[in-house]
């Protein structure tokens, strides 16, 4: 048994109903005025009138609600510019995960003299933060368990700040607050969060027992509950059990490291807006294919936990080969797009693309297969051709 270290949220409270639980978690925290940090979405749909009617009337509250996807630098620190204004010390993240992931800067830099730049990569955040706490609102980044926040640092790019600050005080999972989300999104997070758990279970470093058993908790809960909570959104309790696998997987991927998937997801995003989840889910079967040769015991382990209907007794290669099938089938069920060429990404870019997933070596390292610019180049072309 190999030695390990894992880390995790304090403090996880989940079930329907929740979000009624915020003021005595605020109390607790010694928090008097709060920002709240979100996007115009959750605003217009009435979820931050929702919190807002669950904070007793002594808390002070601010709402910070100019987050988009894949945030850039400057609504970060905007973001910290109104927090010190009003001199908050305590910060809600309530969102999806680009809500998360800022409020998770905003909480450590009200709390430190670094700059942003100086926050980039691993472990180089120095101080601590004002009390945080994170509320999704999508089943999918898990990162309100997660010590990562992701930003756009440039037109294309993105880094990550990885530190143990980030890590918040609470994580709040309420189901009731996911009811309102579309089939597309539902669907495209929740691919998102079954990705996570089978990189972290295939994760060439830093694989645990401890996330081991996450990851295949958060699939057996994702698999049995995606379709249910796409095609039938008002099940509370397929929406619940979508939220605490979604979690779960950011728990095991927190501490096991994610990879080639991701790596070649970043960059449809920067070029193309191509939200994560999405990115992901179009490139899984084929770097699954790719890792295969390498990681089929593995793959072979979690299909049971993805697909009951896998025969197990078979080669670990046919397993393996059954279980790509399932998910692509799987992904055509949810009605997602399947191919670059439906998003309009032209065949003229996937070198381009190429060239951009190899600078995400913090990503590529943790790939059980190496991974070259032409491995990528096919994988890419294979994503890009027309579904069979």
């Amino acid at each position: 048994m190999l030695s390990f270290q894992f880390n995790t949220t304090k403090s996880i409270i989940n079930g329907p109903g929740r979000l009624n639980k915020i003021s005595e978690i605020c109390d607790q925290l010694n928090i008097t005025k709060l920002l709240v940090v979100t996007d115009q979405g959750i605003v217009n749909c009435g979820l931050v009138e929702k919190l807002k009617e669950q904070l007793h009337s002594k808390f002070s509250t601010i709402v910070f609600d100019e987050v988009s996807a894949d945030p850039k630098e400057q609504i970060v620190l905007s973001a910290v510019a109104l927090a010190k204004q009003h001199n908050v010390d305590g910060v809600i993240g309530f969102g999806g995960g680009s809500s998360m992931d800022t409020a998770k800067v905003v909480a450590v830099m009200m709390d430190s003299q670094q700059s942003l730049e100086q926050l980039y990569g691993l472990e180089r955040v120095q101080g601590g933060r004002v009390p945080l706490v994170l509320i999704p609102t999508t089943a999918g980044t898990g990162s309100e368990v997660t010590p990562i926040a992701v930003l756009t640092t440039g037109e294309t790019t993105k880094d990550g700040i990885v530190s143990k600050q980030l890590l918040p005080d609470v994580a709040l999972l309420d189901a009731q607050l996911t009811l309102g989300l579309p089939a597309h999104i539902t669907a495209a997070t929740g691919i998102d969060a079954m990705v996570h758990a089978i990189e972290a279970y295939t994760s060439k470093h830093k694989k645990n027992a401890y996330s081991d058993m996450l990851a295949k908790q958060a699939l057996l809960l994702l698999s049995k509950n995606i379709e249910q909570a796409t095609h039938h959104g008002e099940d509370i309790e397929a929406r619940q059990n979508m939220l605490l696998g979604a979690c779960l997987a950011g728990q095991a991927f927190a501490n096991a490291p994610v990879a080639a998937v991701h790596a070649l997801a970043y960059p449809l995003g920067g070029h193309f807006h191509v939200p994560h989840g999405l990115g992901n889910s179009l490139v899984l079967p084929h770097v699954m294919r790719f890792n295969q040769s390498d990681t089929a015991k593995l793959y072979s382990e979690l299909a049971p936990y993805i697909c009951e209907h896998i025969n197990t007794s078979q080669s670990d290669q046919k397993v393996c080969s059954d279980l790509i099938i399932f998910i692509e089938r799987l992904i055509e069920r949810l009605k997602l797009p399947r191919t670059l060429k439906q998003l309009d990404i032209g065949e003229h870019h996937l070198e381009m693309l190429a060239t951009d997933a190899m600078l995400q070596t913090r990503l590529l390292i943790n790939n059980p297969k190496p991974l070259s610019h032409d491995d990528a180049l096919l994988i890419y072309q294979a994503a890009y051709e027309e579904a069979l």
